[in-house]
């Protein structure tokens, strides 16, 4: 669709990107300026000060570029936020009723996101270019950027109160890209939280990851737990993480805005690794490990790591069947995984 006659050329940019993001895949659009979120970098800096950034020691690191999208980018001009669906197709907690299988959060489940949204942004991105020139850098989270606040600041969702972007037309099964560009294309209007007084997100984290509405202790939190932590994760936690062996849905999936959640555009998100038999992963190497999650974001966690989460799940089925499985594992080479071998034999009464 044309744009409107009697609009700036600057906002006939802005409506002819908007069709060609629709056109690339992406669910929705936004636009704000870089200094649009001032109060960053004093919420970042609280929270890595009271340690509830746990091991991520990135975020204090790259703090000054995360807190100031200008400190990142001092030419850029405008930030295009942009908003990608990958709603999984079933109910993702269902899994958690299953203590043989793992479970594995949605979004992990397809191809590494980061290649798809990359991909995407980088096709955008060089169509504005070749529309009306300047710079760009495209980003999917790996950069030092807070994407969920530049999002809000550009109206496509709030920060509900699990911290997670949230959307009126898309729930919360999106991912967002960014692209820095130096043209000076028209701002969005930020946009509002409604989330009202339901706490259906912090009544079903599973661990109090939650201390209040809108503020997340990571070193409780299961992604964080089962993906960036390092090492044993404490004993009082384990029980409580289940059959999680990647990531955690539980407060994603109970948000009544996921009626408005928009299907996956993108065959490369559709289920792959869905919910693997814990008997079938307790016992990967290396190579293993690697060949059966080529391609997928869970091959970021090592081989080490996934298997120390599978020990933990097992330890938490009640299943005495997986105990020969697990014996060898009391001497593995790792000693995360030797302790995780040691505890789960002790849950499943075979010491």
């Amino acid at each position: 669709m044309d744009p409107p006659e009697g609009i700036s050329e600057k906002a006939k940019l802005k409506q002819r990107l908007l069709g060609q993001a629709q056109a690339e895949g992406f669910a929705a659009m936004g636009i704000c300026r870089p200094d649009a979120i001032p109060q960053a970098a004093a919420r970042l800096a609280a929270y890595v000060a009271e340690g509830r950034h746990g091991q991520m020691g990135w975020m204090a690191e790259r703090m000054h570029w995360r807190g100031d999208p200008v400190a990142l980018w001092a030419e850029a001009q405008s930030v295009i936020m942009l908003a990608e669906p990958y709603q999984p197709a079933g109910d993702p907690l269902a899994v958690l009723d299953r203590p043989d299988l793992g479970a594995v959060a949605a979004y992990a489940q397809g191809k590494d996101y980061h290649d798809l949204v990359k991909r995407r942004l980088k096709r955008l991105g060089r169509w504005l270019l070749d529309q009306a020139g300047g710079e760009i850098k495209v980003f999917v989270d790996t950069a030092p950027v807070m994407e969920k606040p530049l999002a809000e600041a550009a109206g496509l969702g709030w920060q509900g109160k699990h911290t997670n972007l949230l959307s009126r037309d898309l729930g919360n099964w999106f991912f967002l890209g960014a692209i820095f560009t130096t043209l000076d294309l028209p701002p969005d209007v930020p946009e509002r939280q409604h989330c009202g007084r339901c706490t259906a997100c912090l009544d079903a984290c599973p661990t109090g990851a939650f201390p209040a509405p809108f503020q997340l202790d990571a070193r409780r939190c299961v992604s964080y737990l089962t993906i960036e932590h390092k090492g044993p994760v404490d004993a009082d936690l384990r029980p409580l993480l289940g059959n999680r062996i990647y990531g955690c849905d539980d407060c994603l999936a109970v948000c009544p805005w996921n009626k408005f959640a928009v299907q996956a555009r993108d065959i490369g998100y559709a289920h792959r690794v869905g919910a693997p038999a814990l008997a079938d992963l307790v016992g990967l190497d290396d190579a293993a490990f690697r060949a059966m999650f080529a391609g997928s974001p869970i091959k970021r966690i090592g081989r080490d790591r996934m298997v120390r989460n599978v020990l933990y799940a097992i330890g938490n089925s009640g299943l005495a069947d997986l105990v020969p499985q697990v014996v060898p594992l009391v001497d593995d080479p790792d000693p995360a995984v030797a302790d995780a071998a040691r505890w789960a034999l002790a849950r499943l009464g075979a010491v």
